[in-house]
């Protein structure tokens, strides 16, 4: 198994670095950047010059950004990791065993371990996730332009270790964020056929609320959980909100 490791980057000059140093165990390293702003690109250069560099726009799409980031990638295998992500130490020694392993398997899911603000996640929407991330790189095809998926055709099995995540390190950065995707996604569902109502803008984000924070669990993660769940409910409410006022437009 050879692996080629792919990172889409955006003005990450502060994360860059250690996740590409969580990725020493890889056998190629593409990183796609929507044209930085910061020393992001300068970074990854000067860290190791045998790392390959695309400049693509995102143009809101992430979908097609991963998936040409797929057709560049000349290993077998492609492990994609954002660039606020690390690959656990014993996740990447779990990963490079596989590598002297023949199985029928044409992909993995790995756990993220979110940490927010100093906290380890171990409920809510930040606790419970599970992504696939390391594949046959002709498996499959990532699908749908915001929260996009990589849909295969095989077997998948599942890594112990996790993945860890240091996302929204800020309120700022976090509310900054959820407005964008909630641009996204109201564009997405908007492309789905979907239709938004008040019923819809009122209902779904407080069923976003209880599900992250009563059956899920969050309330365990404390004030952390509660504020996680919150945010996250406002972004059902704005995407929702934008969809209404996109179709009122037409």
């Amino acid at each position: 198994m050879k692996i080629s490791a792919v990172i889409l980057t955006k003005n990450e000059e502060k994360n860059i670095r250690e996740c590409l140093k969580s990725l020493k165990f890889c056998d190629e390293i593409i990183i796609v950047d929507d044209f930085s702003e910061d020393e992001t690109v300068e970074i990854a250069k000067n860290y190791d010059s045998r790392f390959k560099i695309y400049e693509r726009r995102l143009n809101g799409d992430f979908a097609a950004q991963r998936n040409y980031a797929l057709e560049k990638c000349s290993k077998d295998w492609a492990l994609f990791i954002d660039a606020d992500e690390r690959v656990s130490k014993a996740l990447a020694l779990e990963i490079s065993k596989l590598k002297t392993q023949n199985s029928n398997l044409v992909g993995y899911d790995v756990r993220r371990q979110d940490i927010l603000w100093g906290r380890k996640m171990k409920h809510g929407e930040f606790g419970q996730i599970k992504l696939l991330r390391l594949a046959r790189k002709d498996a499959g095809k990532w699908k749908r332009q915001v929260h996009e998926v990589w849909e295969v055709k095989g077997k998948i099995g599942q890594l112990k270790n996790p993945i860890i995540h240091n996302p929204h390190q800020t309120l700022r950065e976090f509310i900054s964020d959820i407005n964008w995707q909630s641009s996204l996604h109201a564009e997405a569902i908007l492309k789905e056929g979907k239709r938004a109502s008040v019923g819809k803008i009122v209902l779904f984000p407080l069923a976003h609320f209880a599900r992250n924070w009563k059956f899920r669990l969050g309330f365990l993660d404390g004030t952390e959980g509660f504020v996680a769940a919150l945010i996250m409910s406002f972004h059902s409410f704005l995407a929702w909100s934008k969809l209404w006022i996109r179709q009122r437009e037409k």
